[in-house]
């Protein structure tokens, strides 16, 4: 049984919000199991989104020093989906089919070509079933 799941952005950007304490122990528990059972996969579009984020975004930005341990010890290790002209054409065809934003369907489309059967996201559809493989699941429902 393939038992991978995919982490949205918004899981590792709480995993460091001590202002959502529920929010990120849940999150920091998703990334540990994510690292610890190998199971967990992200894209390059989160690493870039996260950094993003991470550098100029968060109450307390991470310094350049701190985003490269980070990237080294967590993002670079789960980081399963790059860039290519299947996963942008995929991506179209979710956009198409479920209505999402490309950028959300170009998530849905990453976990998908990485064949994950689940998407922990509080930002899409809670329950939705995305082309009968893939669940989207909010973690801290």
């Amino acid at each position: 049984m393939n038992d991978k799941f995919f982490l949205d952005t918004n899981l590792l950007i709480y995993s460091f919000d001590s202002r959502e304490f529920t929010k990120q122990q849940q999150a920091q528990h998703l990334i540990v199991q994510a690292l610890s059972n190998q199971k967990g996969i992200i894209s390059f579009q989160v690493v870039q989104e996260f950094l993003n984020a991470a550098r100029r975004k968060f109450a307390n930005p991470l310094s350049a020093t701190d985003c490269q341990t980070y990237l080294t010890q967590v993002l670079m290790p789960l980081c399963q989906v790059f860039p290519q002209f299947d996963l942008y054409q995929k991506a179209l065809i979710v956009e198409e089919r479920y209505r999402y934003s490309f950028y959300d369907s170009l998530i849905l489309a990453a976990a998908l070509q990485a064949h994950c059967q689940i998407l922990y996201t509080e930002d899409l559809q809670a329950g939705q079933i995305i082309e009968q493989t893939l669940q989207i699941v909010n973690p801290f429902l």
